[in-house]
């Protein structure tokens, strides 16, 4: 499920979406907030762009909107379903998920934005292997 070769996998590993080699973002951990989206401008092992045109990641807001709503859609589920909290308590624990996952919520949205335009390339990773 999980495996190169899968948008998922590209998805939530930050990897380059054509080779599944390289992340896309300069610094691994979304926490050093200065570099949570710093990204390379290319991948180093195939040379994609990813920044195909100027603003092309204000699609990802787009995107970054509905992860944001699974998020909170999660925080609201488990707190006032599981842990029978009440409606304060439940607006307090949404709004602190949106918080500490954001840099998360930035990066996956990006990655999923990618990958709506670029796909993996068997041929390309064969090429490499040998």
């Amino acid at each position: 499920m999980f495996k190169k070769g899968t948008k998922l996998y590209s998805i939530i590993t930050g990897a380059c979406p054509k080779c599944h080699e390289e992340s896309m973002f300069k610094n691994k951990n979304p926490y050093i907030l200065s570099e949570a989206l710093s990204m390379h401008e290319r991948c180093s092992n195939c040379n994609t762009k990813y920044k195909m045109e100027p603003s092309f990641f204000f699609g990802s807001m787009y995107v970054s909107y509905a992860v944001g709503i699974a998020f909170a859609v999660a925080a609201f589920v488990i707190s006032f379903f599981i842990f029978k909290a009440d409606i304060n308590v439940v607006f307090i624990a949404i709004s602190a998920t949106l918080v500490v996952f954001m840099p998360i919520i930035l990066r996956l949205s990006r990655t999923i934005w990618i990958n709506f335009f670029i796909h993996y390339d068997k041929t390309f990773a064969k090429r490499q292997n040998l």
